[in-house]
């Protein structure tokens, strides 16, 4: 039988309709298979497409910005260790200088006490009766010199009513007034005060009364 030349079993007939469009890459099939369709993100092949080229822009910007960023902090740090360095300097040379003027009321009743003592101790004879004035008053020597570091002598009597607060009792006197019980006798040791606190307390003698003997005369 011969051969129906609209056969597609031919290999001399004409593609079926619809064939040529496919194989001329026109619109017609389906898509991205035409021979002109552009590749998949929009670039040329073999390159990176102009949303990735914008993101290495912005990353070396940001890169820098934080660089320049952390050079300025480290300039302020450095400057604020400076500025601390000079305060801390200008701190201890004040404190120096206000210590060494504290020191000179301290140093010039020294200064005559040192006299004294060394006058006293060239003399070629010595007066026993003499000897108590020169102990007094280099006692008020000292305490002047206490008294100019903020510490006073507290005066204490004989005859006022002991204070555990104030006296420190260094023994007891027998008394035979009633009166004078619990009473100081006399002091021992001076007590200082600084201000209203008590820096050290009077050392005391206590006066008290004999105990009657037992079972009377």
């Amino acid at each position: 039988m011969p051969l129906d030349p609209q056969s597609p079993i031919g290999g001399t007939g004409s593609p079926p309709a619809g064939d040529a469009g496919r194989s001329a890459g026109v619109p017609g099939g389906p898509p991205g298979e035409g021979a002109g369709a552009p590749p998949a993100g929009g670039g040329s092949p073999g390159g990176p497409g102009p949303s990735g080229a914008a993101s290495l822009d912005e990353i070396r910007s940001l890169l820098a910005g934080l660089t320049e960023t952390v050079g300025r902090e480290h300039e302020r740090a450095a400057h604020r260790e400076r500025v601390i360095d000079r305060l801390y300097e200008d701190n201890q040379r004040l404190r120096h200088g206000e210590l060494q003027a504290a020191f000179e009321p301290v140093r010039a009743a020294l200064y005559r006490l040192y006299d004294l003592v060394r006058r006293e101790a060239e003399r070629e004879t010595v007066d026993a009766a003499h000897t108590p004035v020169l102990l007094a008053a280099i006692a008020d020597e000292l305490a002047e010199v206490l008294a100019r570091t903020g510490v006073e002598r507290m005066p204490v009597a004989a005859g006022e009513a002991f204070d555990p607060a104030r006296h420190r009792p260094a023994g007891v006197q027998d008394v035979d007034d009633a009166e004078l019980d619990g009473t100081v006798a006399r002091v021992q040791r001076a007590g200082f005060v600084r201000g209203d606190r008590i820096a050290r307390r009077a050392e005391v003698i206590v006066a008290r009364v004999a105990a009657e003997p037992v079972g009377g005369d």
